[in-house]
């Protein structure tokens, strides 16, 4: 099974948040996931986001592959290099 950590859209129109889960690439984007990591908030100025770090690095260690975002956002937290 091929998994992911991507970005799961919420919110209301026009002012979206995410939470950043770890998902079956198959699954949709929206769709079932398999656990939350953390959440996004590109509204707020600057944008805000939290990962629990010890899931993060639990996931990556077992080939989970973040997305081209997700993967930027971890970089930023200083999870990955």
């Amino acid at each position: 099974m091929a998994v992911k950590i991507r970005l799961r859209r919420m919110g209301k129109k026009k002012s979206p948040f995410y939470r950043i889960v770890v998902a079956d690439a198959r699954a949709p984007r929206d769709g079932r996931f398999i656990e939350e990591i953390g959440i996004y908030d590109p509204n707020q100025d600057p944008s805000v986001f939290r990962f629990d770090e010890e899931a993060a690095k639990k996931w990556l260690a077992n080939g989970a592959k973040p997305t081209e975002t997700v993967g930027k956002l971890l970089k930023e937290a200083g999870i990955t290099k």
